[in-house]
């Protein structure tokens, strides 16, 4: 792992967004959400993402919940923004420069948004130099979004963004040590920060010398995260019990996410609607609940053997 630390680095969650009952936006929820992730150490705020429903919102509602945070959050952690979800590719310039103007640290762009499934590099390559070509001035980020497809960034594409300082943050999303490893080599002695979304691998690529974690499960549990992040080199043996449990527990994601989020999030101090955009809140059945149950207890066991607050 490199001996600095890059400006963009630690443990982020994806940010969810909560709706009110009436399926709008609640701006009041957003603002303590903001709160418990800075209180459980947070070290910055992925907004507008997947995790946000950012498909199923409006061009405003996007914004507007870019500002709500960043203002929430008042310059304490980095907040980055996406709502990149357009096909057309005039209009992903309009979303990406009106997203630059919320005061959001950095503007992530969406792989899959710059060439169709069927589109190959050359493509991609073009329509990317394109926006950094008419937003000279905004600071990039990018996530590998697997929604609607998963596009993963070639090598060639990595290393010039990373040697040009195009981007300062990747969102991995390859779920492959093998990849990762070759990353850091790509980018090693850069600005561009590596950010795993992915927390099976999350352990041995932090060894290998990515920057952090930035994924789901961040809304569940973003201070054992934190504290592997802190302590993976110091103390490695417990670590990798850690990075056992928070495996075993991210399987939950793939249960009834966002709402089951949104849920656990209703048992442990931050009171918001189950409404989401994305899902029928009845995916969160009986079942689903008492799992979520089961690990909030597993949660302040963990918590309690780490020292950690509730």
């Amino acid at each position: 792992m490199e001996d600095y630390m890059k400006e963009y680095h630690g443990c982020w969650p994806t940010m969810i967004t909560p709706f009110t009952e009436n399926n709008t936006v609640d701006f009041d929820a957003i603002k303590k959400l903001v709160e418990w992730y800075i209180a459980h150490g947070a070290d910055g705020i992925f907004a507008v993402c997947q995790s946000s429903e950012m498909f199923f919102l409006s061009k405003q509602e996007k914004l507007d919940i870019a500002k709500a945070v960043v203002d929430a959050n008042a310059g304490r952690i980095k907040v980055i923004a996406s709502g990149h979800t357009a096909d057309n590719h005039a209009e992903q310039i309009d979303e990406l420069g009106a997203m630059a103007q919320t005061g959001a640290d950095a503007v992530v762009l969406v792989a899959n948004r710059m060439a169709k499934q069927n589109e190959g590099a050359d493509v991609f390559n073009k329509n990317a130099e394109d926006i950094f070509r008419q937003l000279p001035n905004v600071t990039f980020g990018l996530y590998e979004c697997p929604y609607p497809y998963l596009r993963l960034l070639t090598d060639d594409f990595l290393a010039d963004c990373a040697r040009t300082g195009k981007l300062v943050f990747l969102k991995d999303v390859s779920c492959s040590n093998e990849i990762e490893v070759r990353r850091v080599k790509l980018t090693a002695g850069t600005k561009l920060a590596l950010f795993n979304a992915n927390t099976s691998t999350l352990l041995d690529s932090l060894i290998a010398g990515y920057d952090g974690y930035n994924g789901v499960m961040a809304n569940f549990h973003i201070d054992i995260y934190k504290w592997m992040y802190d302590h993976f080199k110091t103390e490695p043996e417990k670590a990798r019990r850690i990075s056992d449990f928070l495996t075993v527990a991210a399987v939950s994601e793939a249960r009834a996410y966002p709402v089951n989020a949104k849920f656990h999030y209703s048992l442990t101090g931050v009171p918001m609607s189950l409404t989401t955009r994305s899902k029928d809140v009845s995916i969160l059945n009986e079942n689903a609940r008492h799992e979520i149950e089961s690990l909030i207890r597993m949660e302040k066991e963990i918590r309690a053997e780490l020292g950690l607050a509730g």
